[in-house]
């Protein structure tokens, strides 16, 4: 996608050079852009976590955090679109607070992430999965519940970039099926990545009009790739549905914690 050394990571602007758009690296991002919009279009969030660990490989962690924003935001843009009907704007609007509220009071610490930190924080979101469902009370239809999501959710992903399984534990209680779930969640990530993107707003601009294009580029295939996740999504159960959300965010979760006792103890 894009070349350059910086601290052992391939980033946007190499240093004393003018950025370079590097084809092989531009056709993996497209790639993984696709894929992973078509996983997030099935599971809801499993995609958004491929597609961070790709770009943490390559880019500085606000700039993958920028990147991952925007072609989430899109893609989660046209997943709530097709699934529009389904949507429970009350619980989006809550929630949405909440996080505007997480961003203020992480903008008055003056939070900066690193690629340690959001591996470290991506590998530990799979064990709130595997916790007994009865051990959790939350229900999002509930407003104060809404909020509080919203607020740590919300700060999750400003701070590792996603939220990972978060939001799920507060719809375990709710009256909804898998098409509303992923629906509402939807809608809730577009504002969630908006939100993070201002957040980023240095390593928004400093992104350059080629880097943009390709960027851009991806956008349609992010769509697409929804579209045909969607498609997958009408087939399958909820039982299915869940219990495969499970097992793919573990294995995805894995590899994050590792990455990150890695850069750790490098």
């Amino acid at each position: 996608m894009l070349t350059g050394l910086n601290d052992k990571m391939l980033t946007f602007i190499p240093p004393g050079e003018q950025p370079v758009v590097s084809i092989p690296l531009s056709i993996a991002f497209f790639v993984v852009v696709f894929f992973t919009a078509a996983l997030s279009g099935v599971f809801g969030m499993a995609g958004g976590l491929i597609l961070l660990w790709f770009l943490l490989l390559v880019l500085p962690a606000t700039s993958a955090i920028v990147v991952h924003g925007v072609i989430q935001l899109c893609s989660n843009a046209s997943r709530a679109w097709f699934s529009r009907r389904y949507i429970d704007w009350r619980i989006v609007s809550i929630i949405a607070s909440g996080g505007a509220v997480a961003a203020l009071a992480l903008a008055l610490v003056n939070y900066s992430p690193n690629t340690t930190i959001v591996s470290l924080l991506i590998g530990l979101m799979p064990i709130l999965v595997w916790i007994p469902k009865r051990w959790f009370h939350f229900d999002a239809s509930r407003p104060g519940h809404a909020f509080g999501c919203g607020l740590i959710a919300g700060g999750l992903t400003i701070a590792a970039g996603v939220s990972g399984p978060t939001i799920d534990i507060f719809f375990i209680r709710t009256h909804m099926d898998r098409r509303q779930i992923v629906a509402t969640k939807a809608a809730i990530q577009v504002i969630s990545h908006a939100i993070k993107i201002i957040f980023y707003v240095t390593a928004t601009l400093a992104l350059t009009a080629s880097q943009w294009g390709v960027v851009l580029l991806a956008i349609p295939l992010a769509i697409l790739g929804t579209r045909s996740g969607n498609a997958i999504l009408r087939r399958l159960t909820d039982a299915n549905f869940r219990y495969w959300t499970r097992w793919i965010v573990t294995v995805i979760g894995g590899f994050y914690f590792l990455q990150g006792l890695w850069l750790l103890l490098a």
